[in-house]
């Protein structure tokens, strides 16, 4: 994505205070951190307001626990399988 130069006006101490939480090498830096974590809060925020106004049906839950668990009951034996590892 390209990248242009503009002016803005902000807070410098917050700027220099984000800076370091984030550790980011510039202002530059921590402008487009802010942007793609607004821009992925209001994505997610606008996805919970969707699924609000259309909430699950009764079958869903149950497809869902399905999902989750299908597939898992085999004869692996994974505790020996992973016991080195930490």
């Amino acid at each position: 994505m390209a990248k242009e130069k503009v002016t803005i006006t902000l807070d410098r101490a917050k700027a220099e205070a984000a800076r370091g939480l984030v550790g980011a090498a510039s202002t530059s830096e921590v402008i487009d951190i802010a942007l793609e974590r607004l821009l992925r809060a209001e994505r997610l925020r606008r996805d919970v307001e969707a699924y609000r106004r259309f909430p699950q049906t009764v079958e869903e839950p149950a497809l869902a626990e399905h999902a989750a668990s299908a597939g898992l009951e085999d004869d692996v034996d994974w505790e020996a399988l992973y016991a080195d590892v930490e």
